[in-house]
Parts: C-alpha cells; structure tokens; sequence
C-alpha cells in the first residue's frame, strides 16, 4: 500500500481545506503556463458558428438533380427558346421597351453566370458519382475475389473427388478382373483334367 502525502497543512492527500470550513477541492496549477483543466468525461460546448449550417449531403442531391436537368435536351430547347425569344425582344421591341440592345452585353453576362454555376455543380455531381462508382468497383472486386475464392475450393474438391475415384473399384474393372479368373480358373481345370483322367 502507498502511503499519502501530507499536504502543507499537515493533512494527508495533499488537499487543502478552505478557510471557511468548506469541504476539501483539489489544487489547480497557477501562472502563466497553468491552463484550465479539461474533463474528458464531459462533452465540450457547443462553439458559436458565424455561418449557417447547411448538410453536404443534401446539397450534393441538389447539385446533382440540376446536374441532370442541364444535360438533357429539355434543357437545351429551353434554353433555346429563351435566348431566341430575348433577341427577338430586344431587336423588334420598340425602343423604350428594350433592356438589352444590339451587342447583346446582359444576354453574354446571364450566360456567362449560368455556365459559371453550371461547371462547378457538374464537377460536384461527378465527384459524387465517382465516389458512388469506387464503391461499387471495390465491392464489384470483393465479390470477385470471393468467387475465384469458391471456385478455387470447387476445383480442388472436385480434384481430390477424381483422384479418389481413380482408386475405386469400377464395374468394369471388376468384370474385367472377374473374366480373367475365370479364364485362369479355366485354364487351371483344362490342365488338372487330363492328369485327373489318365
């Protein structure tokens, strides 16, 4: 058994009592260096975020129903008729009414933005995809394994199963053995009758 220390009151534990007759507390580190212990056994606060939460997960869905939508050729005829029915407006419309004159510089910068989004959500849902597409590859390759693994085992037992089978009697090796008693047993009687008579 160890024994306590004594504290510099002369009390055991190196605790020390207050001077109120409060119960005894354990001593924390002092100066610069000492730093607040953290207990492990308690989870820590909940830190304040500036920003919003938001699930990646969701926004990856999101990312990749847009990504979708944008290759298909509803997309593209919309898209279409759009941009034809802007120009149109805007070359045929009387002059107070239009918003975007010859060059055309607010259609260019709308287009400019929409490609903009549009590169990142699809980089964003190929990623997911090739994530999606690792996993099945990995699993796909697992399963693989397993197979040749199974086959492996089947080939081997159907091996052991021929060589044990080349050392049982068949039906024919043993007509085959049986004849060829009876011709020994023949041959036997041919030669011990003729002696047997005379």
């Amino acid at each position: 058994m160890v024994p306590e220390r004594e504290g510099r009151d002369g009390r055991k534990g190196g605790r020390e009592r207050a001077h109120s007759g409060a119960p005894l507390r354990e001593r924390t580190p002092s100066g610069a260096t000492a730093r607040p212990r953290t207990r492990l056994d308690q989870p820590l606060p909940r830190r304040t975020r500036l920003l919003p939460e938001w699930d990646p997960e969701a926004f990856g869905r999101f990312s990749e129903r847009i990504a979708r939508f944008l290759g298909t050729g509803t997309f593209l005829v919309w898209m279409t008729v759009v941009i034809i029915l802007w120009v149109v407006w805007n070359v045929s419309a009387p002059r107070d009414l239009r918003f975007d004159n010859y060059p055309f510089i607010f259609l260019t910068l709308m287009l400019s933005l929409q490609a903009s989004y549009a590169a990142p959500l699809i980089l964003l849902a190929q990623n997911r995809q090739d994530d999606r597409d690792r996993v099945n590859l990995e699993q796909d390759r697992k399963q693989n394994e397993r197979s040749i693994a199974d086959t492996e085992y089947l080939t081997r037992e159907i091996a052991a199963l021929r060589i044990g089978l080349g050392e049982v009697a068949t039906r024919d090796w043993l007509r085959s053995e049986l004849q060829d008693l009876l011709r020994e047993i023949e041959e036997h009687r041919t030669f011990t009758l003729p002696e047997d008579g005379s």
